[in-house]
């Protein structure tokens, strides 16, 4: 239960200026935390981050040896692409960037088209996604499996390289090879619960755990019977140690049988529980041959108040282990003295914290000239989201619980969020005067910025699209409705990889599109909106009938099968209501 906060939606931000405040090594930028001391000029900046619930990670590892910046969604999402860009902005200083992330879809995406502003923008940026959690793919594809607790090993590694002097290229073939050494895999007894909601997403029932958890409040892929803290440690190192390298012949480089080790708690089972596990975790490498090296036992890479832990190895080369073994000095991550200072100290008067001044904030832009007709078309494309925003929160509740069943349990929360901001950007717009184009980028920008997450960058693009079908000269024609709808549509499959079939929005998207084309007459669009969205309704429910391949549901597999996809269903709501908005 999560007890103190005071508007569940601002509780992210809340949390990272609190955290700002108590730590005078850090510095609150748009869209997450940096340094207060400038990034050294030439070297390279890893910029890490995700979803919020999650600390220490990922705000709290920035700091001399490990992070430059960390860019804060809201909790369980993905911080948008302008948080992104933000942060990666104002730690970047002449050496590039390196986006460090878990594997999930929402983050992948956002910083995703953050690395694309940013190479427009000249600055050469790498992407290395965490995907240590073998309960969510096969071993020939570690690649694409989830992130959990390896986030902490990987960064570590990659920041103590930079630490060292690696350059771009050598810290990015550094945390490649951290990642496909790692390995990781969890349990837990209880889920976790979101500010202000009243119960929890998941419950396990007593005398069982669920195997394989995620850290967005995912339920385990399978339920098993709850043993004791020896038998769960056995079932873990099993689980781990199964995919071992070969070990490295004497003379030889590469593993040679050590390991760095992490039990981690995901919030609510304590120290003692977990120092029970690595005793058994220890004696059971051991006894294999394996020396764990450095190992930590605690709290890394939470997940709120989730009742769990998972257990984490490296196989270490000797690189690796001596940049595993280095010092790092963060808020939440201490380990031996660094030396030196962390940037030089222009005035002598030891004041750090003024060295790192903010050196690129989001500008406003500029609202272009609008014709009238146009502006008339902006009010009633407000009328619009603003509807957006009170079907959103009315089914919040309902979209919360399916994805609670069928995902990770945000979506709800994430629509709610987005419509919100993308209405109050579309309000803000129409109040200075906007045209029709206009008031559709900006409320993209803000459904991206507000929701985070997967279903945030798709729909925020999708505004976005629909805005490039319009003009802020002229009035919106009916068949310019259905162009920007087919827009929306277009791009959110081009962007989220998805087809029919995969169990995602494009479920209902693609039907809805189909009918759409087939049904306007050139004149009304409502009458063919209605048509594609009751299509579209009935392509939802069927993705009950689906098991998951893609989206938010893909690592529950055959546990996905009986609900329907959110994602799929808000869509062919929010479509429900503008076809009767319009008749």
């Amino acid at each position: 239960m999560t007890y103190l906060f005071d508007e569940p939606s601002e509780f992210a931000a809340d949390a990272v200026a609190g955290l700002v405040a108590s730590q005078p090594d850090l510095m609150q930028v748009h869209g997450g935390v940096v340094r207060s001391a400038a990034t050294p000029e030439g070297q390279p900046a890893l910029v890490i981050g995700g979803g919020s619930g999650h600390y220490p990670a990922f705000a709290g590892w920035v700091g001399r040896g490990m992070g430059h910046g960390a860019p804060c969604g809201n909790v369980f999402a993905s911080p948008s692409a302008s948080q992104v860009y933000s942060v990666a902005r104002n730690a970047e200083n002449g050496g590039g960037v390196i986006l460090g992330f878990g594997n999930y879809a929402g983050d992948v995406l956002h910083f995703g088209l953050a690395a694309e502003k940013l190479r427009a923008d000249g600055i050469d940026v790498r992407i290395v996604k965490v995907s240590d959690d073998i309960a969510s793919n096969t071993p020939q594809n570690h690649r694409d499996r989830r992130g959990i607790a390896g986030d902490l090993p990987v960064f570590k590694i990659t920041g103590a390289a930079i630490e060292a002097g690696a350059d771009l290229e050598a810290a990015e073939q550094i945390a490649i090879r951290a990642n496909d050494a790692t390995r990781s895999f969890g349990v837990a007894f209880g889920g976790c619960t979101l500010p202000g909601a009243s119960g929890p997403l998941f419950s396990v029932e007593a005398g069982q755990m669920a195997v394989g958890l995620g850290i967005h409040g995912e339920p385990g892929v399978r339920d098993e019977a709850l043993g004791s803290a020896r038998e769960v440690a056995q079932m873990l190192v099993d689980g781990v140690l199964a995919e071992e390298p070969a070990r490295a012949a004497d003379g030889e480089a590469g593993y040679r049988g050590r390991a760095a080790v992490i039990v981690n708690g995901l919030g609510t089972v304590k120290h003692e529980e977990l120092f029970v596990v690595y005793a058994h975790v220890a004696r059971m490498l051991q006894a294999r041959g394996i020396t764990p090296v450095r190992p930590e036992v605690g709290e890394h890479v939470t997940s709120l108040d989730m009742a769990g832990l998972s257990l984490t190895v490296v196989f270490l080369d000797e690189e690796l282990e001596e940049h595993w073994l280095a010092p790092v000095d963060t808020p939440a991550f201490h380990r031996g003295a660094m030396p030196g200072s962390d940037a030089a100290d222009d005035d002598g008067n030891g004041d750090v914290g003024s060295v790192g001044a903010v050196r690129w904030e989001p500008g406003v832009d500029p609202i272009p000239q609008a014709s009238e007709e146009s502006r008339t078309a902006a009010r009633g494309i407000s009328g619009v989201l603003d509807l957006f925003e009170a079907v959103c929160a009315r089914e919040e509740a309902e979209l919360g619980r399916i994805d609670a069943i069928a995902g990770d349990g945000d979506h709800g929360q994430g629509m709610a969020f987005g419509s919100r901001g993308a209405a109050e950007a579309a309000r803000s717009a129409v109040s200075d005067g906007a045209g029709a184009r206009t008031v559709l980028v900006h409320a993209g920008e803000a459904w991206s910025e507000a929701a985070g997450g997967t279903s945030g960058a798709l729909w925020g693009a999708a505004l976005i699209a629909a805005g490039n079908t319009v003009t802020d000269r002229a009035d919106v024609e009916p068949s310019q409705v259905v162009e920007a709808l087919v827009a929306g549509v277009d791009t959110i499959g081009r962007l989220g990889g998805a087809a029919e079939g995969d169990k995602t929005m494009m479920d209902a998207a693609l039907p809805f599109r189909r009918v759409l084309l087939e049904a306007f007459d050139g004149t009304d669009p409502a009458p063919a909106i209605t048509s594609a969205a009751a299509t579209a309704r009935d392509a939802a429910e069927a993705t009950a009938l689906i098991t998951a391949t893609k989206g938010r549901s893909r690592v529950l597999g055959e546990k996905s099968k009986g609900t329907p996809d959110p994602g799929a269903l808000s869509f062919s709501i929010l479509m429900t209501e503008l076809g009767a908005h319009l008749r």
